[in-house]
């Protein structure tokens, strides 16, 4: 979500280094940009993701050496 409102100001920086004058800045279009970058990114997660609901998560043991094994997923 920061990542427009970065780029705004990386770049609002960059101009008045140059001599341009950036103008308002357009916290509409900034807010309207995150809205959508989190919107894709909670889409993303939903589709990419494994559904795990109906199953038990095992957490990873440690071992006799100390090591921490890797947790998993089993059916109920």
């Amino acid at each position: 979500m920061a990542l427009p409102f970065a780029l705004w100001f990386l770049w609002r920086a960059w101009a008045r280094r140059n001599g341009r004058e950036p103008g308002a800045t357009p916290w509409a279009w900034l807010i309207a940009a995150a809205g959508l970058l989190l919107g894709l990114s909670l889409m993303a997660t939903a589709v990419f993701h494994k559904d795990t609901r109906g199953m038990i998560l095992v957490p990873g043991e440690v071992g006799a050496d100390g090591r921490v094994g890797q947790s998993h997923y089993e059916k109920k």
